[in-house]
């Protein structure tokens, strides 16, 4: 199969913030970006502002999915690897802090832990052929400096007992740090998947870090994210950045067998086996 000559990046979340200044830095550069959006209008509209930036239309196309509904991340995914036999990069950031009261979807998952990460690993996981046929695969999680405030409660990782937005948000960023960790011993994959928090950023998220302090621009978290999914820049397999630098994470993401666990409960929750199967 013949390479295409520029890459190929899915970021989802693309309508706007930090995903649309990502694709724009990219495009601009020569990448192909599929821009995922919510709806397909949020998207052509995502589309329209970026070409009027001067940004080539050649390079941009738009892939909608409701990631409040599993349904649309599976036929999504189907609609990208029909049409993409590889893909470079897949970023992993569109997200959302919940209402104030627990909402489930309608697949029966509380609404933040399946727009925020369930839906990224459903999706990741839909496309691993397309990213590894890319020879060196790149997954960016977006991350946030609270998961480390976050736990798992085994016994509810749904939040029927407790919810609160907050709370909900940083479980969500804790699982898909987690996640990023999955693949970082296995010296045989060539995907490598890591996780960032690109700073506290002007979007209608950063009220929950500080609402009385302004947030760096939606253009300095695109360009680090831009910089993480460079090829040409090394990260370490299942890193932890915040925003360029190499840190810690919460305690749960170095546990191998918790980390198999969630992936247990997410094959689970997403379909991918059985929803009667046990856990192991």
């Amino acid at each position: 199969m013949r390479h295409a000559a520029q890459p190929t990046a899915l970021i989802t979340g693309a309508s706007d913030g930090i995903g649309y200044q990502t694709a724009r830095r990219l495009a601009s550069v020569g990448w192909n970006v599929l821009l995922h959006a919510p709806t397909h209008e949020r998207g052509e509209d995502a589309l329209r502002r970026l070409v009027d930036d001067n940004v080539p239309s050649e390079r941009l196309r738009v892939v909608a999915a409701d990631f409040a509904r599993l349904s649309e991340v599976r036929a999504m995914a189907e609609t990208v690897a029909a049409s993409h036999s590889r893909l470079d990069v897949l970023v992993n950031n569109a997200a959302i802090v919940g209402p104030p009261s627990r909402t489930v979807t309608v697949d029966g998952n509380e609404l933040t832990f399946q727009v925020n990460y369930l839906a990224a690993y459903l999706l990741t996981r839909l496309l691993s052929s397309q990213l590894h046929a890319s020879g060196c695969g790149r997954v960016v999680n977006v991350s946030s400096t609270l998961h480390r405030t976050a736990n798992l409660d085994w016994a509810d990782p749904q939040r029927v007992r407790t919810y609160r937005p907050v709370a909900a948000y940083a479980q969500s960023k804790l699982a898909l740090t987690m996640f990023s960790r999955e693949l970082a011993h296995d010296q045989t994959n060539q995907l490598v998947m890591i996780s960032v928090h690109p700073g506290v950023v002007e979007t209608p998220l950063r009220r929950i870090y500080s609402p009385s302090t302004p947030g760096a621009s939606v253009s300095d978290g695109g360009t680090v994210l831009a910089h993480l999914v460079s090829p040409q820049i090394d990260v370490t397999a299942g890193g932890y950045y915040e925003q360029l630098t190499p840190a810690k994470p919460a305690a749960l993401a170095d546990k191998p067998t918790a980390v198999r666990r969630l992936a247990r409960l997410s094959d689970r929750l997403t379909g991918l086996v059985s929803p009667t199967e046990k856990a192991s």
